[in-house]
């Protein structure tokens, strides 16, 4: 047991697991209290260095700067709680009971601590169980096996390009849209984990063999989006181009009203556009191609503001004056920016491949082996 329990730790620090990921789950919610029992397998749980025996049903909570673990009537505390799995492929149910979330399952191991007045929830997976959860999160199920291998390529880049992304609060990537939406392990869809042991190591380059900013979005619209009408920034191989493989999808088009006064009250305090001076200019507005300003780029209204505000599902609208609405005709959902989902699926159903639906989305990058020396390890996590 002892030779068991040094072993362990000395994998934790030192990652011995190049293809393992430190991945910082129910980060949308300020976490005081969990309750932990393994779904599938058999878990060990270690408080700090003590091998605490058996999971079964335990409740941790933050407590003092540390994490107190429940189990019946039994209190303990410790600075830092591990659940390791005992059995290959386990999972975990994990659950936030302060403040209350719905159960999520997830695979292989975890880490809790005391960080900043919450409990700092790390998932310890295995790549290809992480992008196998990613991909069902991100592109659901019922899916062609060539979309499913361009998200787990589009996904993998990511995670890669990213690993340091939350390096100072003791994880790499978050569970949430701010990386990529990671909700539960690989649940229902068995070709999701063909698709990413298919691409196994693949990921996208650009020029030097740099990894690319894999950017996607649910619909563009009927046209991709210039990154730099979303973030200021050009990005030379995401350019703006017509798709016409999204077109007659679920979300390429929408409709929404809001209410006159409400929006020449925002367009007036935000940008002293005024009706008094403009007239119904600031109502009527016609982007036949995407456009980075409402109306014109004097006026300084950038797109991305106005659907910020309005919750809009694109900034790729045109707009009419109705009475005392204003009436916004849409197309796309999401920022529109790179691989268009809904367009690579109709791409995967007409029998192209993984590489060419990356490469139509992405200009002047190719799909490579990661094996260029380059250590995966994870650096050191001190908190």
């Amino acid at each position: 047991m002892k030779t068991r329990i040094i072993f362990f730790f000395l994998t934790l620090t030192c990652w011995s697991n190049a293809q393992e990921l430190r991945i910082g789950l129910l980060r949308s919610i300020e976490v005081k209290k969990i309750a932990l029992s393994a779904n599938q397998g058999v878990y060990s749980v270690y408080g700090d260095s003590i091998n605490l025996g058996i999971l079964g049903a335990i409740e941790l909570e933050l407590h003092s700067g540390m994490v107190r673990i429940k189990t019946n009537d039994t209190y303990q505390d410790f600075y830092c709680v591990h659940i390791v799995q005992d059995t290959l492929n386990s999972s975990f149910k994990i659950k936030s009971l302060l403040p209350t979330s719905r159960q999520h399952y997830y695979p292989d191991n975890l880490e809790v601590k005391s960080v900043d007045g919450r409990l700092n929830v790390v998932n310890l997976v295995n790549m290809d169980n992480y992008l196998s959860g990613v991909v069902e999160s991100e592109g659901g199920g019922g899916r062609h096996l060539e979309y499913y291998k361009v998200q787990a390529l589009m996904s993998r880049t990511y995670a890669l390009k990213n690993e340091d992304r939350h390096h100072d609060e003791g994880f790499q990537l978050c569970d949430g849209v701010h990386c990529q939406a990671y909700h539960n392990m690989l649940r229902y869809t068995d070709a999701i984990k063909t698709a990413v042991q298919l691409t196994q190591n693949k990921v996208l380059v650009g020029p030097r063999d740099q990894l690319v900013t894999t950017y996607f979005s649910a619909n563009c619209g009927g046209q991709v989006c210039d990154a730099g009408y979303v973030w200021n920034t050009s990005v030379p191989y995401v350019e703006s181009f017509i798709d016409t493989f999204c077109i007659h999808t679920r979300q390429a088009t929408w409709r929404t009203t809001i209410n006159k006064r409400k929006w020449a009250d925002f367009l007036n305090q935000e940008y002293g556009v005024s009706e008094k001076k403009y007239g119904n200019y600031i109502y009527n507005f016609d982007q036949i191609e995407r456009k980075a300003f409402f109306i014109h780029p004097s006026l300084g209204i950038p797109l991305r503001d106005l659907r910020q505000k309005f919750h809009l599902k694109s900034t790729f609208f045109s707009s009419y004056l109705n009475g005392d609405q204003v009436v916004l005709e849409g197309r796309g959902f999401g920022h529109g920016v790179g691989l268009c989902q809904e367009g690579a699926m109709r791409m995967a159903e007409l029998g192209y491949g993984y590489s060419q639906i990356a490469r139509f989305y992405f200009h002047n990058v190719q799909v490579i082996d990661f094996q260029h020396g380059r250590s995966l390890i994870p650096k050191a996590f001190g908190r």
